[in-house]
């Protein structure tokens, strides 16, 4: 079965060196021009499903269709430096940040196939980019501590792993912290909405529906439940609607089905805090696996560019 998340089990905070004076190196400048300079493009925020750890080794439709819109990303953001993603598999006591520079594949599950395991993402960390994050979190109010010993959990690298395969663009996760609700979790990436500008990626992994009961039981064909959630999710979204978003468990059909418990459903409030009023989704995957994951993954950006 898949550990479960625990606070007994979280990793302890690494001390790091203040995070002002590694960010104030690693921001830029900021030029005051004229009104014909044009303001930076802002690479979109990504919500990502990363289902069962299986989905690294069976992609299903929804694996190829990340690694087409990556490569698309690339092409449009050839400056691309960096991702910062959230998990719920990382959850911890306050707001932390990975901070060290290598960090390991954490294989962070039990009772699946033996090359599961064999499975690594080589991607470094980046402690200058780790900075930047403490100290926009520090201006935001947002009091957060980097763990320089964080490995990266399979809600991270499984889906990268059909991102960017090529693991070369550094990576840096932000800890789901434990108690936090959609507000505090929409928050935690409206702090980070700046880093888009600066050609960094800012991801949240979790899933559309994470009801482990029935994954483990065997449900057959796609559950009519997981659709008629997802879609409900899908047009709030798409209305710009993010007061029915944050108080889903009570608007949203079949919501407390669909999660139990919400760790899995919160990192999507991380993607729609960093993208922002007035971002289109563009979907990327509505696939459905083993009858209850739906597997939902979709781009946020300005209505400019995903029109």
């Amino acid at each position: 079965m898949i550990s479960p998340d625990s606070p007994d089990t979280l990793h302890s905070p690494s001390p790091v060196a203040s995070p002002r004076a590694g960010a104030a190196a690693a921001l830029p400048s900021i030029r005051v021009g004229s009104a014909a300079d044009a303001p930076p493009a802002e690479v979109p925020t990504l919500f990502v499903s990363h289902g069962s750890p299986m989905f690294a080794l069976e992609p299903g439709e929804t694996g190829p269709a990340l690694r087409a819109w990556a490569d698309d990303l690339r092409a449009r953001f050839p400056a691309l430096r960096g991702i910062v993603v959230m998990s719920p598999h990382w959850m911890a006591r306050g707001v932390q940040v990975m901070a060290g520079p290598r960090p390991a594949t954490w294989h962070d599950f039990g009772g699946f196939p033996e090359p599961l395991y064999a499975l690594h993402y080589p991607a470094a960390g980046s402690p200058g980019l780790a900075a930047e994050v403490l100290a926009l979190l520090q201006d935001a109010g947002i009091a957060a501590q980097g763990d320089a010993q964080r490995p990266f959990d399979h809600g991270a690298w499984v889906p990268l792993m059909h991102l960017f395969p090529q693991a070369d663009l550094p990576v840096v996760q932000v800890a789901l912290p434990a108690g936090a609700g959609p507000r505090e979790v929409h928050a935690l990436g409206a702090a980070l909405r700046g880093l888009r500008a600066q050609n960094v990626l800012v991801v949240g992994s979790g899933s559309m529906t994470h009801n482990l009961s029935e994954f483990f039981g065997g449900a057959g064909g796609a559950q009519p439940y997981v659709a008629e959630f997802a879609r409900w999710i899908e047009a709030a979204v798409q209305r710009g609607d993010t007061e029915a978003l944050l108080d889903y468990r009570s608007r949203a059909p079949h919501a407390v089905r669909a999660h139990p418990g919400d760790d899995h459903f919160l990192p999507l409030f991380f993607a729609l805090g960093a993208a922002g009023a007035g971002a289109a989704a563009h979907y990327l995957s509505r696939e459905v696996m083993h009858g209850s994951l739906a597997m939902d993954s979709f781009a946020l950006e300005p209505v400019s560019d995903a029109a």
